[in-house]
């Protein structure tokens, strides 16, 4: 049994679209609801704007929350956090227990990727790919067979790369370069305010399954300069980036428009040179009183606009 569960894991083809079928019956109260007569469209003038699902933290994040979230920002590409899927696959809920790892493993490392193909059908008929996925399955605690079911996991769910915090140990990276090697998966590496213009040139040496998932918030915060140079020189190795506003000298995150960074600049610098890897909205600005996640990312589609046209 235990092979047959590998050999199904591994399995993304042409049944995909037809298992998730049948995973989707079960959730056909949810679909004659969400469904859209208008699909989103977040390509602007040939830059891909999407959004990470940690924008949505604040509300209720359900799988079929967050679809109907990105329907109403008109968002049509999006990075995936991990426990919402894994919880819709029917994961162990987390819990204190000292076991709980053990028991984590398990059942990803024996996990079908049926519910995972049925998320990727979801978002698909509402014209929304899902580009990237954040997983907590990429650390060095997590076995083997729980980095090969993140990349499986990805790989069922339509993405290019899984996206993980850049370790600080280097063994790491070149183990998780070459388990994505492996498994035919691209591993994007995420800094925050330790970000410097040299910070991932270990991992890129090591692997070109390793790239980058630039935040261009924390990049200004961090070094109190601006990106542009670093994604000019690095933007073969890009896989996606994330667009937030803050200060320099790790100033606070602020609304778009009122910090350091330059978003309206990158936008420009993603539209002249035909860069395309996706632009991610992450919401991490305090969100006024009165207003909510959705309205905020829906602003924040509007500046990138505003920067495109």
């Amino acid at each position: 049994m235990k092979n047959q569960n590998v050999s199904r894991r591994h399995f993304i083809g042409a049944g995909m679209l037809a298992a998730a079928g049948m995973a989707l019956a079960s959730k056909s109260s949810f679909a004659s609801s969400i469904l859209s007569p208008v699909k989103p469209n977040s390509k602007i003038n040939g830059v891909q704007i999407g959004v990470i699902t940690y924008s949505f933290r604040s509300m209720p994040s359900s799988v079929e929350q967050l679809l109907q979230y990105c329907i109403e920002c008109n968002i049509n590409a999006v990075e995936l956090m991990g426990d919402a899927a894994e919880a819709y696959a029917g994961a162990p809920k987390r819990d204190s227990s000292a076991d709980f790892p053990q028991r984590m493993a398990a059942w990803r490392e024996s996990t079908l990727m049926d519910p995972f193909i049925a998320i990727r059908k979801m978002f698909n008929d509402q014209n929304i790919n899902i580009y990237a996925w954040k997983p907590n399955a990429l650390n060095a605690k997590n076995t083997d067979g729980e980095i090969t079911y993140a990349f499986n996991a990805g790989k069922a769910l339509g993405c290019t790369h899984v996206t993980v915090e850049l370790p600080e140990d280097g063994a790491q990276t070149q183990r998780l370069g070459d388990l994505a090697e492996k498994n035919d998966m691209m591993v994007g590496y995420h800094a925050h305010t330790q970000a410097t213009p040299q910070l991932w040139d270990v991992a890129l040496d090591q692997s070109a399954h390793n790239g980058i998932n630039l935040d261009i918030g924390h990049y200004v915060a961090g070094t109190s300069s601006s990106p542009i140079d670093f994604i000019t020189k690095n933007h073969k190795r890009i896989l996606s980036m994330h667009l937030k506003d803050r200060k320099f000298h790790d100033g606070p995150n602020m609304p778009w428009g009122q910090g350091d960074t330059p978003i309206k600049e990158v936008l420009a610098l993603m539209k002249k040179e035909g860069y395309k890897f996706p632009a991610t909205i992450e919401q991490e600005y305090k969100i006024p009183d009165g207003s909510d996640a959705v309205k905020e990312v829906i602003k924040c589609r509007e500046y990138a606009k505003e920067a495109l046209s």
